[in-house]
């Protein structure tokens, strides 16, 4: 398994893992490698990447240690979140496309609403100005 660092036109970096650098190659070539943000499936390519260098067992434990803590606090901000958008917004499930077109278009009363999208709707709302927002959205029982 190899780790590239890969750049959208779009501006976004991210990282994903491939089973080889010739597997990489066979799928960038087939536009199968696509930005988790905007979706482009043509123009995302490998970034700069340092090498791995081995720490002391100390600092790998010291590091550890704050990711783990770091992952616990960012799970409890996310679980948090969740809590308050279904407290203070409705739920229209996989309806969200055509609910916010409709508040946008038809002028229906403003509300805060949540649902599912694609990420192709997703990206066609905010084409049309319709101000959304993708929130990573952990289940229940992982909250």
């Amino acid at each position: 398994m190899i780790k590239y660092n890969l750049e959208c036109s779009c501006g976004e970096k991210f990282e994903s893992w491939f089973q080889s650098s010739n597997e990489y190659d066979k799928l960038s070539k087939k536009n199968l490698i696509s930005c988790y943000a905007c979706g482009s499936t043509k123009d995302v390519k490998k970034s700069l990447m340092a090498p791995n260098v081995a720490m002391s067992k100390n600092t790998v434990v010291k590091d550890n240690d704050q990711k783990k803590e770091f992952y616990t606090n960012v799970k409890k901000k996310l679980k948090d979140l969740r809590e308050y958008v279904e407290k203070n917004a409705e739920y229209v499930g996989d309806k969200f496309v055509s609910e916010v077109r409709s508040i946008h278009y038809d002028n229906k009363k403003k509300r805060s609403i949540y649902g599912t999208a694609s990420l192709k709707e997703t990206k066609e709302l905010t084409d049309e100005g319709i101000e959304v927002a993708t929130i990573p959205w952990i289940p229940k029982e992982d909250s």
